[in-house]
């Protein structure tokens, strides 16, 4: 007899190792899919790096339609290729990682149920064995006894045998009866004890250590299943994004204006020379002469610049531009001066910062030595002096592109009151409150984190934990403009505060 059903208890072993090797092949294959996906996209990103605008500045600032659509659409790929990669890694975190620790539970589990069901069978067939050897004492034994009672009653008919042979051989037979009787009621109480077990372990042991495997199977699959569905579900979380970037592809064509970069590039390019004048006709007939028309045979050599499809060689650039056509040359001096201008307005707002930092190291030595200071303040002077010197060269070559001063202030007016403000701009530090006369919008909100002191011109004192209205940001000197809630308004220090969301 076999105390367990082995067959079916392998059929479930085999079952749920099974399954665990499936959620095992589904991790493998969800790895191998992200893979492909981040070389995808990584593909995708050397590919529009590759024919992203490079070269010179010029090429990279360059306005035409169909060049700028095609920027766009690298620029689309490129943010197409981190979807892709947002895929992958959504998928390692979500499947693979949370698969693999759900995988190891799982694994100990079947262990231990496995280890149960063992430890039970072990203990049925250990209670097995201790019937069966019982049994066979018990049957030694009786044996043993009819034996006994057999010599007995024969020594008892033996006329040669004395009583003492007879009582002992009687007394023999009674004590080997009364062994057998022992060993059959230890037969008959190790039975019981058997079934009992045999009993619990067929009708409630084994029973609910299936049950448990049954359930883990069953959760292992439920698992598995939502596993299957994120496969799906984290690509399409995506769409509404990778949708838009197709979108974006498609729209960078649309934009582009045939017309629209023909004239830019006419625009760019004329050269404001005039064209050249009829050829006079030379009469022969009246003796040879010199043709006197500006555009004889042998032009001079200022006309070369007539022929804009000249391959003669390139002269070298000029300061001026006076290399450049009339049109170009004063599109170069005006971009130069617009440059210029901006640079001396940034410096314009460094020197700014640099006396504001001053008037509070002066109020308030603790926060700082003001003569640490001074050279920097003096090479902005420098600076200042230097740019402004610039942009005066560079609006006087424009005047005479444009031919003549009045000309010069028309084009340049703009510039020139950009430049006359950056030159007043150092009596600001000393007028704090003319910059708080008008009313400003608040570009934000902050909270004070300490408290701060303003005993400097244009400072305001604030106290710990204060909500405050932004009213200019940090542009990099460590202090911004702010506005309390009874109205005063000035300067504090950029670190003092928390800004708001």
């Amino acid at each position: 007899m076999l105390p367990v059903r082995q067959d079916q208890y392998d059929q479930i072993d085999k079952h749920t190792l099974t399954g665990l090797d499936l959620v095992d092949r589904y991790i493998k294959f969800v790895k191998e899919r992200t893979e492909i996906e981040q070389n995808y996209a990584k593909q995708l990103r050397s590919l529009s790096k590759k024919y992203a605008k490079r070269g010179s500045k010029e090429e990279q600032d360059c306005k035409f339609s169909n060049h700028a659509s095609l920027q766009e659409i690298l620029n689309e790929l490129n943010d197409y290729a981190g979807q892709r990669e947002l895929i992958a890694e959504n998928m390692v975190t979500g499947i693979c990682v949370e698969l693999s620790k759900y995988l190891q539970e799982l694994k100990q589990e079947r262990k231990s149920h496995l280890c149960e069901a063992k430890k039970a069978q072990q203990g049925l067939e250990g209670s097995f064995k201790q019937l069966e050897s019982t049994k066979k004492r018990y049957a030694k034994e009786w044996a043993e006894a009819e034996k006994a009672t057999q010599q007995a009653e024969k020594t008892e008919s033996d006329l040669n045998a004395t009583k003492v042979d007879v009582e002992k051989a009687k007394l023999h037979a009674h004590m080997r009866t009364h062994t057998a009787e022992d060993c059959r009621n230890e037969y008959a109480a190790q039975l019981q004890k058997y079934n009992k077990e045999q009993n619990s372990y067929y009708y409630s042991e084994i029973p609910q250590i299936f049950n448990k495997m049954q359930d883990m199977d069953e959760r292992r699959i439920r698992r598995l299943a939502a596993g299957y569905g994120l496969f799906s579900d984290i690509e399409k979380n995506v769409l509404p994004i990778i949708t838009k970037c197709l979108d974006g592809i498609s729209a960078a064509g649309k934009k582009i204006n045939e017309k629209q970069d023909s004239m830019l590039f006419i625009e760019q390019h004329k050269s404001g020379f005039e064209r050249p004048a009829d050829i006079d006709f030379e009469d022969y007939t009246q003796g040879i002469r010199p043709a006197t028309s500006d555009s004889s045979l042998n032009p001079p050599k200022v006309r070369a610049k007539l022929w804009p499809f000249s391959k003669k060689n390139k002269a070298p650039a000029a300061e001026d531009f006076s290399h450049l056509p009339p049109e170009q040359r004063k599109k170069r001096l005006q971009g130069k001066i617009d440059d210029l201008t901006k640079e001396l307005q940034k410096t314009q707002d460094q020197s700014e910062a640099l006396e504001k930092m001053k008037g509070v190291y002066d109020h308030n030595p603790q926060m700082g030595d003001p003569s640490s200071l001074e050279p920097q303040i003096s090479e902005t002077a420098q600076n200042i002096g230097r740019l402004t010197g610039e942009v005066a060269k560079y609006e006087a070559w424009l005047s005479d592109a444009v031919g003549g001063e009045d000309s010069s202030n028309a084009i340049n007016n703009n510039t020139r009151h950009r430049v006359e403000a950056a030159n007043q701009a150092p009596g600001i530090y000393s007028e704090f409150d003319d910059e708080f006369e008008d009313t400003e919008t608040p570009v934000g909100q902050c909270t004070a984190l300490y408290t701060f002191e303003g005993n400097s011109e244009g400072t305001v004192s604030v106290t710990e934990g204060e909500m405050l209205s932004v009213m200019e940001d940090d542009k990099g000197d460590g202090w911004m403009r702010v506005l309390r809630g009874s109205g005063e308004e000035g300067y504090i220090p950029s670190s003092y505060v928390k800004h708001s969301p």
